[in-house]
């Protein structure tokens, strides 16, 4: 489980935002049955009112909406049942401490590892490496 750090969200393959929705619908599902996602890498969505996971959350959606890839719209009801009066932050906003410099370069070199064995194409890895450099 991870949330991929907010610059990368535009630059990221299909299988990573795909699997990005899918998570944080993992997480919001385990917030609403257990109180927590109970995972490591993402418990510190618990340290942010959820506007910060919501916005992010629609971040992702945008994305895969321009891309033309659906969304359900059970799973964006699940994740707004966090905080039904919840309000969208900007870009800036969304998770200031936690997504700096250091959490962009551990999603960039784990996103790395994926293209150095063959799960990132070669036209993704350049869109992501423009991002940083």
């Amino acid at each position: 489980m991870r949330l991929w750090s907010k610059q990368l969200i535009n630059a990221l393959p299909r299988e990573q935002l795909v699997a990005q929705w899918r998570e944080l619908s993992s997480i919001a599902g385990a917030i609403l049955k257990n109180g927590t996602p109970n995972h490591l890498l993402v418990n510190f969505v618990l340290d942010y009112d959820y506007d910060h996971f919501i916005s992010y959350t629609k971040l992702v959606r945008n994305e895969m909406t321009s891309r033309g890839y659906r969304t359900m719209d059970s799973v964006w009801n699940k994740i707004i049942s966090l905080k039904p009066d919840y309000n969208l932050l900007s870009f800036e906003e969304i998770y200031p401490e936690k997504m700096n410099k250091d959490y962009l370069n551990i999603c960039y070199y784990n996103l790395y590892e994926k293209y150095l064995c063959g799960g990132i194409s070669e036209e993704y890895w350049n869109r992501i490496k423009n991002l940083i450099f």
